[in-house]
C-alpha cells in the first residue's frame, strides 16, 4: 500500500515543539493536510474556533562543512542554506513561514517565524536582480542572534561572531523562537 502522504522531519519537529509548548489552557492542535497546497501544518486554538496556518521549511546545519574560521564558527549554533522561490513566497497562503534551524555541535533546534510578506521584503532588499529561486543562508549565534548572511564579507561574518554586526535588514532576532502569533491563537 502507497502511503497518501508524509510529514518530513521539519514539519514533526515543529508539530511536536507546538504540542510540547502550548499545554493545559494555552493547548493547541497540530493539524496536517492531506494535500499539498502550500500550508503543511494547520494550528488550532483547543476550541478549534481560531486558525493559523504554516509553510515549514527545514534544512541540515552546513556548519560543519562552512569555510569560516574557527572563532566564527564556534560562536554558531546553526548555519542553514535555504532555496526559496519567489513566486511561492508572494503567493503564500500560509499565515507564517517557520524555518527550523537544526544545530549539529550541540543538537540544538531554533526556529526564525515570520510571516512570508515579511520575508519577502527582507530578501528582496538584499537580492539584486529578480532572480526566481532565492539562495538564503539563515545563522544563528550563541547570543541568540539570527541572520540572513547570503553574500556577507569575511569581516561581517566575523562581526556576526562577535556580536557587533548591525545590519537591520538582515537582522532576524526579532523572529527566532517567537511564538507569539501562536501563542495568541
Amino acid at each position: 500500500m502507497r502511503s497518501i502522504f508524509t510529514v518530513h522531519a521539519g514539519e514533526f519537529l515543529v508539530g511536536q515543539h507546538i504540542e510540547r509548548e502550548f499545554k493545559g489552557k494555552e493547548k493547541k492542535n497540530v493539524w496536517v493536510p492531506t494535500k499539498d497546497t502550500g500550508v503543511d501544518l494547520l494550528i488550532t486554538n483547543q476550541g478549534n474556533t481560531k486558525a493559523l496556518s504554516l509553510q515549514v521549511k527545514f534544512s541540515k546545519d552546513f556548519l560543519p562543512m562552512m569555510k569560516l574560521a574557527p572563532a566564527v564558527q564556534r560562536e554558531l549554533r546553526a548555519c542553514s542554506w535555504f532555496t526559496l522561490d519567489r513566486k511561492k513566497i508572494e503567493h503564500s497562503s500560509a499565515d507564517l513561514w517557520i524555518f527550523v534551524l537544526a544545530g549539529f555541535a550541540k543538537r540544538s533546534y531554533d526556529h526564525a517565524v515570520i510571516k512570508p510578506a515579511e520575508l519577502l521584503k527582507r530578501l528582496n532588499a538584499l537580492e539584486t536582480g529578480s532572480q526566481k529561486l532565492l539562495q538564503t543562508y539563515i545563522w544563528v549565534t550563541e547570543h541568540r542572534r539570527c541572520w540572513l548572511t547570503r553574500g556577507l564579507s569575511k569581516a561581517e561574518q566575523e562581526g556576526i561572531a562577535k556580536n557587533t554586526f548591525a545590519h537591520p535588514g538582515r537582522d532576524l532576532t526579532a523572529y527566532l523562537n517567537d511564538w507569539s502569533l501562536i501563542q495568541s491563537l
